[in-house]
């Protein structure tokens, strides 16, 4: 990255961490065995992939028999949502998430309609973009099975009350699941603290590879497989376990965990508050927050720069790469669906920017990128 743009995309994808592709080379290589052999070269990989699931687990608070390895979060957010439904043996059974939520998991919850004659409820949001756990409380129903709301939002970084969230749908007897895939890493999260049932972690937002995710259960949850075989994953994911892809997951769990207890959140937290000073001295009264100014993730700044259009805006900064909103949305010029359900007005909507941090932003890289930016939207 040091001879490319100035990286600001932090939330759509991480580079891989160093020290994560030096852990994954063993296992590309002499490393090759199959996990369920029983022989010398079972051995290594196993050991590999029991040794991930405890790092993963100690990240999360977690049990390690929590742990369940899947090829991407959208997997893992369909096995919770589809596997909760149909394990429940409800007829017309009752789903509630959020206006804001993820694709994956809207998208699970129009399937769960179409297929099972599920009936959805989508809970709006505010002007921040948060739920209000009364407008949960009262749409809970007896025949309730799932509740799924994201635990950080993937454009504005606005962190729901999702520990008050899931008291109230455990307290209705509905399981709680949780999309953390932009927070885990980010911001300490604890299973237990959250009172969750379900929560999804994905590699690639965290220094890992694409390719590799987990869900984690709380023990006593019970699940119906997407993907059926030969019992992997305690028969819940199905397949011969990629060693090299979960190892990295382990391995970005311990980085992550390292790089919480140092407060490295903090110091991301100074810089995204510093970027978005620079741009409001450089551009009086045309910089807006879109979110949260205290209860979201401490690397996201989501803004719009009046007068602009988002997408014009960044193409005219080549040297900085950002996005306008979430990257599944990449390419289509429309208001985001995320600032559209928090009552923002095509304008404003239009002229928002995503600016993510991460682990190797630097001061100099905020100094810069605003003073790009802030140079672009004058002219």
């Amino acid at each position: 990255m040091a001879q490319g743009p100035i990286y600001l995309d932090y939330n759509a994808t991480t580079p891989i961490d160093p020290a994560v592709t030096e852990a994954i080379g063993p296992f590309l290589t002499d490393g090759f065995g199959n996990p369920g052999s029983e022989h010398h070269y079972g051995a290594g990989p196993r050991a590999a992939v029991r040794r991930a699931r405890e790092q993963v687990a100690a990240l999360l608070g977690g049990s390690v028999e929590g742990v369940v390895f899947t090829g991407s979060g959208s997997e893992a957010d369909n096995l919770a949502l589809r596997g909760a439904v149909l394990a429940s043996g409800l007829d017309r059974p009752h789903v509630i998430t959020q206006v804001t939520e993820h694709p994956a998991v809207l998208q699970a919850c129009q399937a769960l309609r179409r297929w099972h004659g599920a009936r959805v409820t989508l809970l709006p949001v505010n002007s921040e973009g948060l739920v209000d756990p009364g407008d949960l409380a009262a749409a809970l129903t007896p025949r309730t099975v799932l509740v799924s709301i994201m635990l950080a939002n993937n454009e504005t970084g606005a962190l729901q009350p999702v520990a008050e969230l899931a008291r109230i749908a455990r307290e209705h007897g509905a399981v709680f699941h949780s999309d953390a895939a932009q927070a885990v890493g980010k911001i300490p999260v604890d299973v237990t603290e959250l009172g969750v049932d379900l929560l999804t972690v994905v590699g690639h937002k965290m220094y890992a590879p694409k390719g590799v995710a987990a869900l984690y259960l709380r023990p006593g949850v019970a699940l119906e497989p997407l993907i059926y075989g030969g019992g992997q994953e305690r028969g819940l994911r199905a397949g011969t376990e990629n060693v090299a892809l979960t190892v990295a997951l382990g391995v970005a769990a311990d980085l992550a965990a390292a790089d919480l207890a140092h407060g490295g959140h903090h110091t991301v937290r100074e810089l995204r508050d510093q970027l978005h000073a620079r741009l409001a001295a450089a551009l009086p009264g045309r910089v807006t927050l879109n979110g949260p100014a205290q209860e979201r993730l401490p690397n996201t700044l989501n803004l719009s720069v009046r007068g602009t259009i988002g997408h014009d805006l960044l193409a005219a900064v080549p040297d900085v790469a950002a996005s306008v909103g979430s990257a599944c949305h990449s390419g289509i010029h429309e208001p985001s669906p995320v600032l559209t359900a928090m009552g923002f007005d095509r304008d404003r909507s239009l002229s928002a920017l995503r600016l993510s941090l991460g682990r190797w932003s630097t001061t100099e890289d905020v100094d810069r990128a605003a003073d790009l930016i802030a140079a672009a939207a004058t002219r």
